[in-house]
C-alpha cells in the first residue's frame, strides 16, 4: 500500500483527502504511530477517522473529551455496585479481608471505558480521541501510556499490554496549547479548510446528482463567506447541508430567487449573530463573487 493508494481508497469511501494528510495518515497507519489532527472545526478531522474504520473494517471507538473528563469515565472504573454486594455476600460466608479484597478489585469487577476497551479489541480498532483540547491539562497525563506504549496499569491489577494496537487518530480545535509529551508521541498534521479543487471533489462525491453550474456557486458562496467576520464559520458539513437543501428546493441558480437563497442560509449560519452579519446585501455581494 502507498500513501497515494491509501489516498484512493479513503475517496471511495466518499473522504476526500489532501496529499499531506493522505501522507500523515498513511505514515501512522504504518509506523503505528498516533496521528494528532489540528485544525478549525468542520473541516473533516473527525470524519477521517470514521473513513479509516469503514475501510479497514474496524470498530470505531470514541473517545469526547470536555472539562473535567477523567480516568473513570476514559480508561476503566470499578464497579462499586456489584463490589458492595460482593462484600456483603463474603461477610455472610465468613471470608478474609485478603479474600474479598483479591475478589472485588479483579476484572469481574472492572467496567472498560474508551481506552482499556480500544486495546482489548482482538481486531485492530480505530480509537478516536476527539477534540483532546477540551479536556484539562491533567488527563493529557492519563494518555502518555497509552500513546507510547499501548497499555494501560491498573494498580489493583497490573499492567494490561493491547492485544491489538488500535489506530489512534487524536483531534484538536485549538482551543488550548497541547503538550510537548502529547505531541512528541503523535505524528502531526494541520487540516485547514479546503481549497476550491477539494470542496469541489468533495461536493462531487457526496452529491453526484448536483448540476455542476450549482456546485460551483455553492463552494464558491461558502469559500467567500467564510472570509466574513463570523463567530462560527461553515464547515464542510454545513456546506452540504446546503447543497442538499438548495437542491431539494429546486434552486438551479442561487442569483434566481434571493429571497429563498437568503432563508437557506440557516443550513451555515449557526449563531443570531452570524445571522445579522450575513443580510440581503451581503449575500447578494457573495452570490456575485461566486457567480
Amino acid at each position: 500500500m502507498s500513501w497515494q493508494t491509501l489516498q484512493a481508497d479513503l475517496s471511495n469511501t466518499g473522504y476526500v483527502a489532501s496529499d499531506d494528510l493522505a501522507m500523515a495518515l498513511f505514515l501512522a497507519v504504518t509506523l503505528g504511530k498516533p496521528l494528532l489532527l489540528e485544525g478549525p472545526a468542520g473541516v473533516g478531522k473527525t470524519q477521517i477517522a470514521k473513513s479509516l474504520a469503514e475501510l479497514r473494517d474496524a470498530k470505531l471507538i470514541r473517545l469526547q473529551c470536555y472539562e473535567g473528563l477523567d480516568a473513570s469515565h476514559a480508561i476503566y472504573e470499578w464497579n462499586y455496585q456489584r463490589q458492595l454486594l460482593s462484600i456483603r455476600a463474603a461477610a455472610e460466608e465468613r471470608k478474609s479481608s485478603a479474600e474479598v479484597e483479591d475478589h472485588i478489585f479483579s476484572e469481574k469487577f472492572l467496567l472498560q471505558r474508551p481506552l482499556l476497551e480500544a486495546i482489548r479489541q482482538d481486531k485492530q480498532a480505530v480509537l478516536l480521541i476527539d477534540e483532546i483540547d477540551r479536556a484539562d491539562e491533567e488527563f493529557e497525563a492519563y494518555l502518555l501510556e497509552i500513546l507510547s506504549d499501548f497499555q494501560i496499569t491498573i494498580p489493583e491489577i497490573g499492567t494490561i499490554e493491547a492485544t491489538t494496537r488500535p489506530y489512534v487518530i487524536l483531534t484538536a480545535n485549538g482551543a488550548r496549547d497541547l503538550s510537548d509529551a502529547l505531541r512528541r508521541r503523535c505524528l502531526y498534521n494541520y487540516v485547514d479548510y479546503p481549497d476550491r479543487r477539494t470542496e469541489m471533489a468533495i461536493l462531487a462525491k457526496r452529491c453526484p446528482a448536483l448540476e455542476d453550474r450549482l456546485a460551483e456557486q455553492i463552494v464558491g458562496f461558502v469559500q467567500a463567506l467564510r472570509k466574513e467576520e463570523l463567530e462560527k464559520k461553515p464547515g464542510i458539513a454545513e456546506m452540504l447541508d446546503w447543497a442538499a437543501a438548495l437542491a431539494g428546493l429546486g434552486v438551479n441558480d442561487l442569483a434566481d430567487d434571493p429571497e429563498q437563497t437568503q432563508a437557506t442560509l440557516v443550513c451555515l449560519l449557526k449563531t443570531e449573530r452570524d445571522r445579522a452579519a450575513v443580510p440581503r446585501e451581503v449575500q447578494q455581494r457573495l452570490v456575485g463573487k461566486a457567480a
